[in-house]
């Protein structure tokens, strides 16, 4: 009788373990899909205020056509990719592919900014600087953004890998989470927007 009660107790603290488990994977798992939010947020307002940097350029850069249009099929990729990441942030090929986009952006807009360097008007055209100090105050966000999605994904897979609790993990389907990183280390400097 008293090996029941002792088995029973036992089977208890560990269902009462495993909900715990649980519970706090589910909590740690939203906090990194709430953050990956935040950075599809950023994203998109980059990628809305880039054809606007694009259509103001336009006129002055006349004969950089294909500097232009580089920019804009990068941004379409870029913004395809993280609308298919959006969808599952805890897809890794998913989020390799915006990674992967978004590091063809960063170099499409290095190209667009050495071409604007080149015209002093641009340079001083005012919706021009407006649109520079838009696009540098959401490259900060961005980085913020992806430096709290990082930081949630990383408390989510430190959990679901420590002892006891990944035997649950592995019990309940929690895969590892991909962090949102530059591939190409010179992918990670930001976009350079000064003109």
């Amino acid at each position: 009788m008293t090996a029941i009660i002792i088995a029973a107790a036992v089977a208890v603290i560990l269902g009462i373990y495993a909900i715990s488990v649980y519970n706090g994977l589910i909590t740690l798992r939203n906090r990194y899909q709430n953050a990956f939010a935040q950075v599809d947020v950023q994203l998109k307002r980059r990628y809305d205020l880039i054809p606007n940097l694009v259509e103001t350029a336009k006129g002055y850069l006349k004969h950089e056509r294909e500097t232009l249009e580089a920019v804009v099929q990068a941004r379409n990729n870029a913004s395809t990719a993280c609308a298919q990441a959006a969808l599952d942030p805890s897809d890794t090929k998913a989020l390799h592919n915006l990674n992967r986009a978004e590091g063809q952006l960063a170099g499409a807009m290095r190209g667009f900014n050495i071409q604007v360097e080149a015209y002093p008007d641009l340079k001083a055209n005012q919706n021009m600087l407006a649109l520079q100090e838009e696009l540098t105050s959401t490259e900060n966000k961005v980085s913020f953004a992806r430096q709290a999605f990082n930081d949630a994904v990383t408390a989510f897979n430190t959990r679901r890998e420590l002892f006891p609790a990944c035997v649950f993990a592995g019990m309940f389907g929690f895969q590892r989470a991909a962090l949102f990183e530059v591939e190409n280390p010179s992918e990670r400097e930001a976009v350079r927007v000064s003109f």
